[in-house]
């Protein structure tokens, strides 16, 4: 404790002492990945963009669908979306924001190699440009999610000549038409953004640079967070939620959470697939019964996260009440080991991001599966890092997190279909395919509702991901900070955002 005290002090001195008045500071959990909407999957990379990049759609307090760069939207037909877009936005480089952008962005969306964009829009046929502020998206069927998807990475639109200029490196510099424009990035330190002067909403944004830091370690965010150093953290523990309100110069604001964490298996990607966890479900499904999900979250976050064993929270319309997450079994688990023939112990190494909840709540896990004869491994990953580390298949078993959708599709089919880009563990099932699919081609929530219950009593049995809990938005920000909205997918608006 002490050497993490020190670290901190260190760190807050490290910073420098003479700060603009309208820069803000804003802390992130841990250091984002690839700063281009197509590539990127990360919480903290959202972030980084709802400064940066602007999206065709947005979501409000309520989780209600609202244009951004767009104005309005019509369906000509079941399949065929018009979307009218704001007149007047530029993106930083000066490029005019227009229909042709819109396509090219899709395009690119669906085409680029490595791109994450694909399974969020893939059921688009093509796109067309009707008039510069007119854009016809063309689907091969009816899709629900599709304006849902149309509110994050997907709906960022891209300058066609910087990012054809770019190409592969557009990540270094990247050009987008949000509020602020990139300066600068050091990996592991900060990403600095200045104001764009031309931003179609400018008078709204009330601050001229915004710097985002990693800062993994919460004894070091709390220090910076109490000194000033820093002006608003992303993530608050909830440990550490009483030393924040006892600050009068402090604040913390809590919001429902989208997300979810998870243990991912690898089940099908590559050699490491080949380990006893990977091809025995009755092992995976002995490793859930040994774990006791509220105890966890009782011990590491002190009983304000939810223990779920869905990929939407209790609060979501799409959640089944069928399916209630299953208490600690240890007999059963002792059974499902000795049914699965796996000589003991079973050695398992789980792959975690290295921020110190995500590591106790790994060692609690740990101790938990260990009374069942799993002998787990853990090993501590940057997060940024760890992502590289599952996409090539070198893990056995995947701690993390997803910071969720408003709709259930954006929780499901990219990370459990067939051959999609987010399905880490390579996961395959007809069943499973079919049902997700439905799901996204339904037209209400009754049909889509019993489409989801169908995936699910499938994942359940074959348990490619075991659901832990669902987490709480816990934000702490100094208290001269008015107009923050807390929204319950987490992103820091900085529209409105003014310090008094």
């Amino acid at each position: 404790m002490m050497r993490r005290l020190l670290l901190a002090l260190c760190l807050v001195a490290a910073i420098p002492a003479v700060v603009s008045a309208q820069t803000l500071r804003i802390a992130l959990r841990e250091d984002a990945d690839l700063l281009d909407p197509t590539l990127a999957r990360t919480y903290v990379g959202r972030i980084v963009f709802a400064g940066l990049c602007d999206k065709l759609f947005d979501l409000n307090e309520k989780l209600e669908i609202v244009p951004q760069l767009a104005t309005g939207y019509e369906w000509a037909d079941p399949v065929t979306l018009i979307i009218h877009l704001r007149s007047g936005v530029k993106f930083h480089d000066g490029e005019v924001l227009d229909a042709a952008a819109v396509k090219y962005t899709f395009e690119r969306g669906l085409t680029f190699p490595g791109s994450f964009r694909r399974s969020e829009i893939a059921s688009v046929d093509h796109v067309e440009v009707v008039d510069p502020a007119t854009v016809k998206i063309v689907l091969k069927s009816p899709t629900s999610p599709l304006l849902a998807q149309l509110t994050d990475r997907a709906g960022m639109i891209l300058p066609p000549k910087a990012t054809e200029a770019a190409g592969k490196d557009f990540s270094r510099a990247p050009v987008c038409s949000g509020p602020f424009r990139f300066v600068e990035r050091v990996a592991q330190d900060r990403v600095v953004l200045d104001r764009f002067a031309d931003y179609w909403d400018a008078k709204d944004i009330h601050f001229d640079r915004v710097i985002y830091q990693p800062m993994p370690d919460s004894a070091v965010l709390l220090a910076n967070l109490r000194t000033g150093a820093i002006d608003l953290a992303e993530r608050v523990l909830p440990s550490d939620i009483a030393q924040v309100k006892s600050d009068p110069r402090l604040r913390i604001v809590t919001s429902p959470a989208l997300g979810f964490e998870s243990i991912t298996f690898n089940v099908g990607n590559g050699d490491r697939a080949l380990r006893p966890l990977g091809q025995n479900k009755l092992l995976r499904q002995a490793f859930e019964a040994a774990i006791d999900r509220q105890a966890l979250v009782n011990v590491v976050f002190n009983g304000m996260f939810t223990p779920t064993a869905q990929a939407v929270s209790a609060a979501s319309p799409f959640y089944i009440e069928s399916i209630p997450p299953p208490g600690r079994d240890l007999a059963k688990a002792k059974a499902l080991v000795k049914a699965s023939g796996a000589p003991l112990p079973i050695a398992v190494e789980m792959t975690v991001p290295n921020t110190p909840d995500r590591a106790q709540e790994a060692e609690v896990i740990q101790a938990m599966v260990k009374e069942a004869g799993f002998d787990v491994k853990l090993n501590l990953v940057e997060f940024a890092a760890s992502l590289q580390v599952v996409t090539r298949g070198d893990f056995e078993a995947y701690l993390s997190g997803w910071s969720g959708r408003a709709d259930p599709d954006g929780n499901m089919f990219g990370f459990l279909t067939t051959g999609y880009a987010q399905n880490d563990g390579h996961y395959s099932n007809p069943a499973v395919d079919k049902a997700l699919t439905d799901a996204r081609h339904g037209v209400d929530l009754a049909s889509r509702r019993d489409d989801y219950e169908a995936a699910l009593r499938v994942l359940r049995d074959d348990l490619p991901v075991i659901y832990l809990f669902n987490p709480v938005n816990i934000v702490g920000m100094s208290a001269k900070l008015t107009g923050f909205r807390a929204v319950p997918d987490g992103m820091i608006r900085l529209q409105g955002l003014a310090e008094n």
